[in-house]
């Protein structure tokens, strides 16, 4: 699309970087019908004192117009804010995008519109409108959306005609993922299939591969930590080679037995990838690696003698942050069948704890030393619950901005500080016999 007299084109508007460029804008006044106190958006995010909130006199227009100027310019500023009163129209905005026919996604200016009614003064913060035009958005405007008193303007999702078999498969991850409505239009809205979710399946992929070596080496598909070979790989966390510091993560690729990889392989494909999706790789990544770094660290705390395969403590990360997740938004949750789904996701997850507690006390067949520790398991359940449901509550918000992040990131540092200390000087202070290793 070509520019129009004083106007922006598509492609101005789409790659407008607030950071760094004034509002493009189209030379369009406000008609005389419009009012500057209905549904306009605040060039800045602040509260103006109650004087001034309710005079929007000189010093309500000072401070808004200070802020216009630095973010807009001059000649931005004359055609966004014609009367100088420091707000920029809604109406006036959603105005631009049809009257030139920008292809703007209109689920941005449905949530514009949204944002706008559901505060009492009908404004809207500046930096909303910057987080939306560039596919962000903060806690405030969720919680704008979210508590408004405006209904979304179409259907849910799942009356979205003459979608693909992928597209289906989108809208399915987010009914299976995010409780709200809001979140699964936007989600659905703004997916795309690049980059694909490569972590988990890459991890998955990796564990096979090596499961299918170490099976073909040692002929045992079964219960493969009871081979004598088996506890001399170089990835297995063993306590007498604490030194070596890689087998605190590398332990994740080797397993059991072919029943172990199967229930996690299933669940880090069912669970994980869909988490990956709508969250990222970047952080379901720090979930998954973080629950397999605490539950080697935790058996080497609580359980001295054992080794650590599987990844067991990742899996459990991942499933116990998305299953509390669901039940802190059971009303806004819409995947199918949720109670029957969990009912079976806490049997099977505390059958796979109860056969690891097993193998741990009971072998059922000769062993040359401790068998793998069940400790993984707890440890990863309890940084998904903690460091993981803050992930998960935290969809197109900065974890950073929030303070429950800092808390858990402090516990969880605390949690390795301590973990090193003990590993260093614990095992000599209290003489524990350790099993020689292979």
């Amino acid at each position: 699309m070509g520019r129009v007299e004083d106007g922006v084109t598509a492609e101005e508007l789409e790659d407008w970087d607030p950071g760094t460029s004034a509002l493009p804008a189209p030379g369009i006044k406000q008609g005389p019908g419009e009012q500057a106190g209905t549904g306009h958006l605040s060039q800045k995010c602040w509260e103006p004192e109650p004087d001034a909130r309710s005079q929007p006199g000189p010093a309500l227009w000072s401070r808004g117009r200070a802020c216009t100027q630095a973010l807009a310019g001059g000649s931005s500023l004359q055609q966004l804010d014609p009367e100088n009163t420091g707000f920029i129209g809604a109406d006036t905005f959603a105005g631009l995008v049809h009257s030139h026919e920008l292809p703007l996604d209109p689920a941005k200016l449905d949530m514009l519109v949204a944002l706008a009614q559901s505060n009492e003064q009908g404004q809207v913060c500046y930096q909303e409108l910057v987080d939306l035009i560039s596919s962000k958005r903060s806690s405030s405007f969720k919680r704008a959306i979210a508590n408004g008193q405006r209904a979304l303007p179409r259907d849910g999702l799942l009356d979205e005609p003459g979608l693909g078999v992928y597209k289906r498969f989108v809208r399915y991850v987010a009914y299976e993922i995010l409780p709200c409505e809001v979140d699964r239009r936007w989600y659905f809205y703004r997916h795309r299939s690049c980059p694909p979710p490569v972590f988990m399946a890459s991890v998955t992929l990796a564990q096979i591969i090596v499961f299918l070596c170490y099976g073909a080496r040692l002929n045992k598909w079964v219960l493969q930590t009871y081979h004598p070979e088996y506890m001399k790989s170089p990835l297995v966390y063993h306590p007498g080679h604490r030194a070596r510091a890689w087998r605190f993560l590398t332990y994740m690729f080797m397993h059991v037995g072919l029943e172990q990889l199967g229930f996690n392989a299933l669940l880090q494909l069912m669970i994980g990838v869909p988490l990956e999706m709508v969250h990222g790789l970047l952080r379901i990544s720090l979930l998954y690696l973080a629950g397999v770094l605490a539950g080697s660290l935790t058996v080497s705390i609580t359980d001295m003698r054992a080794p650590v395969v599987g990844g067991s403590g990742g899996v459990y990360a991942l499933c116990s942050a998305h299953l509390a997740n669901v039940v802190m938004n059971w009303a806004g949750m819409r995947c199918p069948y949720k109670l029957l789904r969990m009912v079976l996701a806490l049997v099977c997850m505390s059958s796979e704890v109860g056969r690891a507690v097993w193998l741990r006390f009971s072998p059922p067949l000769p062993a040359s030393g401790p068998q793998p520790s069940f400790m993984a398991h707890l440890a990863g359940a309890v940084v998904g619950v903690s460091m993981g449901l803050t992930i998960l509550r935290s969809y197109e918000e900065r974890l950073r901005d929030q303070c429950g992040w800092w808390v858990v990131l402090l516990a969880y540092g605390t949690f390795l500080l301590f973990a090193v200390f003990w590993n260093v000087f614990a095992y000599d202070l209290l003489g524990a016999h350790i099993p020689p290793p292979p």
